[in-house]
């Protein structure tokens, strides 16, 4: 398998991973998958970083909850050990389109910024 369709597999396997209910309800989970350096610009407006999008993920954190609807998820290498996601979200009616950075590090593939804007039910 050429080098940058692992690198692309690789993110998209741990985007899927932090969307799944049961790893955002473990702290241990969700900490391995997050680069030291990771923040996010929230569909909410709020800018997070490392350990409050952890405590948040975790504390609303529900095993048993079903996961979000993902759409439309595109992967690029744009550099060596860097990959962009692009993708569409939709949780009980909140969609959001979203773009996440992957880095691979010493300890594996990790999310280092990721960005949610919500958009309309009904639009694009």
């Amino acid at each position: 398998m050429p080098e940058q369709d692992t690198a692309v597999d690789a993110a998209i396997e741990g985007e899927l991973k932090l969307l799944d209910p049961e790893v955002r309800s473990s702290p241990e989970r969700v900490d391995a998958l997050l680069h030291p350096e990771f923040f996010e610009f929230g569909a909410s407006g709020r800018v997070w970083d490392r350990a409050a999008i952890i405590d948040a993920l975790t504390e609303e954190g529900d095993a048993g909850a079903p996961a979000a609807t993902v759409s439309a998820m595109k992967a690029v290498e744009i550099a060596p050990g860097t990959v962009h996601l692009t993708f569409d979200t939709d949780h009980n009616g909140r969609r959001a389109h979203r773009s996440s950075l992957w880095r691979r590090t010493d300890r594996g593939w990790r999310l280092y910024f990721h960005q949610g804007t919500l958009f309309p039910p009904d639009g694009d």
